[in-house]
């Protein structure tokens, strides 16, 4: 069973770039089908979908984040990562990565669409 893990730092000041690696176990992100996301939680709020690369290294963002946002891999460590620059208190969240074999964009997230998810990572943005 595929299996992944957010990791990164829980706290980040303003104006600074938010970096988050998500370590995928069980499948691998160049040859399994599926499509490689990063969705996040803030309080109180729903869950939003950020981006997401393919397995062949294609890049998918959100329109509202998508000149803040970079996601990227390193396929010799099956990981896959996200930076989020210019960072404010508004994108204080819990911040998931999950996995799908079908790529979805809409904005406001269908948890069913994703077959795995990792445990989310509580990220704060202050001062």
């Amino acid at each position: 069973q595929v299996q992944l893990q957010e990791s990164g730092p829980g706290l980040v000041k303003p104006s600074q770039t938010l970096s988050l690696t998500c370590t995928v176990s069980g499948g691998s992100i160049t040859t399994n089908y599926r499509y490689w996301s990063w969705i996040r939680q803030p309080p109180g709020k729903g869950l939003e979908w950020m981006g997401a690369i393919s397995r062949s290294g294609s890049l998918y963002y959100s329109p509202s984040l998508k000149s803040r946002t970079s996601i990227s891999r390193d396929t010799s460590k099956n990981q896959f990562t996200l930076q989020l620059t210019s960072v404010t208190p508004e994108d204080t969240a819990v911040y998931y990565c999950a996995a799908a074999r079908v790529l979805h964009t809409t904005v406001i997230v269908t948890t069913s669409n994703y077959d795995y998810w990792g445990q989310g990572t509580q990220v704060t943005v202050s001062s």
